[in-house]
């Protein structure tokens, strides 16, 4: 079985070789808004729970890079919200990791340097950060509303049991993080 890939294979502008897609967020950021009812981070949530499993990845558009690192992110998310006991905890630790430090393509930290290209000037490095802050905010505040439970408030075990996996054996933190 394939892993699956974005659908969005056509972006309206890359940074680096990453594509910078619309979004459906009140999240201020570089993202065009978008109308639809599905965008990359629907995408991501959506193939997760396939694509985690997977050590390869074959890369067939800009999106694709967006979806990878979005995967990653999930993951760190899901490493986080396990210690969550509500809801409203949850989105507290979701928001302070989206606006922790974080390491940019090029920079000797980041994981995925061979997949992804460095920004090539000052500006794009910019948007590109920004742009990644938006879509880090944005999947924390969905991926509550996906692991956490409406009436219970606790988080689902179907998606806690996805904390130890490791997409492509990699992470966005370091080790032992």
């Amino acid at each position: 079985m394939p892993a699956y890939h974005s659908q969005f294979t056509s972006p309206p502008q890359v940074v680096g070789n990453m594509a910078l897609l619309p979004l459906r967020t009140q999240v201020k950021g570089p993202a065009p808004k978008d109308s639809s009812d599905f965008d990359i981070i629907d995408e991501a949530l959506l193939y997760f729970k396939a694509n985690v499993f997977f050590r390869n990845y074959e890369i067939k558009s800009e999106a694709d890079r967006t979806l990878i690192y979005l995967t990653l992110y999930i993951t760190e998310c899901l490493k986080k919200l396990q210690k969550c006991k509500s809801k409203n905890e949850g989105l507290k630790e979701m928001q302070s990791l989206a606006i922790s430090r974080f390491f940019l393509p090029g920079e000797a930290q980041f994981p995925l340097n061979a997949m992804y290209s460095k920004p090539a000037n000052k500006q794009e490095e910019d948007t590109m950060r920004a742009y990644m802050q938006q879509l880090r905010q944005e999947m924390g505040i969905r991926i509550c509303d996906k692991v956490f439970d409406a009436d219970t408030d606790k988080p689902s075990k179907w998606w806690m049991c996805f904390v130890k996996r490791k997409f492509m054996d990699k992470s966005l933190s370091g080790p032992g993080q």
